[in-house]
């Protein structure tokens, strides 16, 4: 039923979306700032986030987002008493605060809440468990079922035990996806009934990463469409000029192994023996689907201020069977605006060769409809966000697409798509496959056309048509 609705809410809503044009009523955002959010479209028919510091909020149509729990040391709403009741995680980690969390409905109907302390300068972390029969709380705690940065704990090849996701695979076996910088990303299999970890597993199967490589906030999700499993990850530091990306690499298998378009297994992906931080060890794997980016004003623009964002990153993401719609949330920062952040969403599509392609426009209620010839062609905005972990945004090109496949402006090539969806478009000697479509442009408040593609190597490149345009 909850899946119906809100089918129902994305024909509503497309009525608008569809239409380019003045005519078209302008979508209603409410943000909400929620650091790491992790969704799950609970019985009530709303979608929940849930985030560091014990953050939360709820939203019906992923636009408006209404916030329930603000954080950990004063506004907690998810516990009755969150600092007491989980003392025993907060003391082992020497903090007063939680790091990303993640809630999901098992077997016997009930919300079963993942948190995680960290105090940041080490890996000393805990992972527990609390339920709740209602997505919004209070939870109960059921303790603590993983620690590191023990005595004798070798943070090079050990996982920082933070960023949990559990989920189902496509046979119905619940797994749980964690791990964060020091020794890598690891995956477990789960207990549905408890939630808890099976027994004899340990850290379970590490899928990638060592010697304190930027690599965290993992999120798995199953495609029908392709039968793949995607692992999403977070490359760089979160800090508005750390040059966090969201990335992502695939398997057949839920615990791997994970390859990149360029077929290399991410079980190499990590830093060189004795380096710290040291970025250019890893930043050639996984497919770079964006990075801090910057969109330049063209002339015909109503506004004239360059925006964009800059480290977004810790993303989950959401399929909806009903509608075959795939959605990706996560937080960012913003050009101009220091480390102030905030939810964004953003529909995503599978490109020919199966790789996820993140719209450039933020979710306004758009449908998947062929763009008309005459919406295609015209001066575009593009971004390049190539395979970089870019402290520095990469900042918009002017291209023209022409109705005689050319393209023009600050990078020649050709482009063509003959049925108004599936898009293929090369520059400068490079082609990039994906899918062109009809959104929203926040900053111009108009909408307008938008595409998004990837190079084999795994670089995405973004375009958003110019506004006022004929």
């Amino acid at each position: 039923m909850k899946k119906m609705l809100f089918a129902l809410c994305l024909v509503l809503l497309s009525v608008c979306a569809c239409a380019l044009g003045e005519e078209a009523a302008p979508p209603k955002f409410k943000n909400a700032n929620v650091h790491d959010p992790s969704v799950i479209l609970a019985d009530d028919g709303y979608f929940y986030i849930y985030g560091s510091h014990m953050a939360a909020a709820r939203s019906q149509d992923l636009m408006s987002w209404e916030t329930i729990s603000r954080n950990a040391e004063s506004g907690c709403k998810l516990f009755e008493d969150v600092q007491t009741e989980l003392q025993e995680a907060l003391f082992w980690a020497r903090t007063a605060t939680f790091w990303a969390s993640d809630v999901q409905q098992l077997a016997d109907g009930r919300y079963y809440l993942y948190y995680c302390t960290c105090e940041g300068s080490s890996p000393l972390s805990a992972l527990g468990l609390a339920v709740s029969d209602r997505p919004e709380g209070p939870y109960q705690n059921l303790g603590i079922f993983l620690k590191s940065g023990m005595e004798g704990y070798d943070a090079t090849q050990l996982p920082n035990v933070i960023d949990p996701h559990t989920f189902y695979d496509k046979d119905g076996k619940l797994w749980m996806v964690y791990g964060s910088y020091s020794g890598g990303i690891f995956i477990l299999e789960m207990d549905e009934n408890t939630g808890f970890p099976l027994e004899g597993q340990g850290y379970g199967k590490k899928l990638l990463g060592k010697n304190h490589a930027r690599i965290e906030a993992p999120y798995i999700l199953y495609s029908e469409e392709t039968d793949y499993y995607y692992l999403f990850l977070s490359f760089g530091g979160l800090n508005a000029n750390d040059g966090y990306n969201i990335r992502v690499c695939r398997s057949k298998n839920p615990d791997g192994p994970y390859v990149d378009a360029l077929g290399q297994d991410m079980i190499d992906c990590g830093g060189s023996d004795g380096s710290y931080f040291n970025d250019p060890d890893y930043a050639g794997y996984g497919v770079k689907l964006m990075g801090g980016h910057q969109w330049e004003p063209y002339e015909t623009d109503n506004s004239k201020k360059a925006t964009g964002y800059k480290a977004p990153g810790h993303n989950s993401a959401w399929y909806d069977a009903e509608t075959e719609r795939y959605f990706l949330i996560f937080h960012t920062r913003f050009v101009s605006q220091g480390e102030r952040y905030s939810v964004r969403v953003h529909q995503f599509y599978m490109n020919d060769a199966g790789w996820p392609v993140v719209s450039p426009l933020r979710y306004a209620g758009e449908m998947i409809d062929p763009v008309a010839p005459q919406n295609q062609t015209g001066v575009y905005k593009v971004i390049l966000h190539e395979r970089d972990i870019n402290l520095d945004v990469h900042a918009s090109k002017i291209v023209m697409l022409n109705t005689d496949g050319s393209v023009t402006g600050d990078l020649s090539g050709i482009w063509r798509s003959g049925d108004g969806v599936k898009l293929t478009l090369t520059l400068e000697g490079t082609t990039y496959d994906g899918v062109i479509q009809a959104g929203y442009d926040e900053s111009q408040k108009v909408f307008t056309t938008g595409f998004t593609a990837l190079d084999e190597t795994g670089a995405a490149v973004w375009g958003v048509r110019a506004a006022n345009q004929p």
